[in-house]
């Protein structure tokens, strides 16, 4: 998203609020942000956000700081596909069908507020799995194969493959 003054990067999403139940957005850039949100009487200009994230860092230090932004949820893994919540957190994309139920405590609200409701009420690929249990079954079997073939278990690979063949050529039906 472009700055609402200039062609650069929008880094600042700004909501004032005007009066109860209205507010105003301005997307801008680092610059106008700062004259966006300093006083107009204030000649001292405020110090970038780098240099406060610096400042942040040095006076917390590095390991609190990281730990003061993460919570016990980010630890927990998915037993199937082994993400945790931390990396769905920075990457936006979950692992595996079943991470919807082992973060749904912390999706639930995420979802609501994206979409307005918690629950898909639109089309579906037609490619899209039929059994999200076959859908499973496939992630811990591919995740398997890597296992075995970082092992080098070969023999166990093949039974792994062809196991994973057979459950998508009943799929493609």
């Amino acid at each position: 998203m472009k700055c609402q003054k200039c062609a650069k990067p929008a880094t600042f999403h700004i909501t004032d609020i005007v009066e109860k139940g209205k507010y105003r957005e301005a997307h801008l850039c680092e610059e106008h942000a700062r004259l966006h949100l300093a006083p107009t009487d204030e000649a001292v200009e405020p110090p970038a956000i780098g240099e406060l994230a610096k400042k942040l860092a040095q006076s917390v230090g590095a390991q609190g700081a990281a730990a003061s932004f993460t919570s016990a949820s980010d630890s927990r893994a998915c037993p199937i596909c082994q993400i945790t919540y931390l990396e769905f957190r920075g990457s936006g994309r979950l692992g595996c069908p079943h991470d919807y139920e082992v973060f749904r405590d912390e999706l639930m609200p995420l979802l609501e507020n994206i979409h307005g409701e918690p629950r898909h009420s639109g089309k579906v690929p037609k490619r899209a799995p039929r059994n999200t249990r076959q859908q499973t079954t496939l992630i811990q079997l591919r995740n398997e194969l890597k296992r075995a073939i970082a092992g080098e278990e070969y023999e166990t690979a093949a039974r792994l493959r062809d196991r994973i063949k057979g459950i998508e050529l009943e799929q493609g039906r």
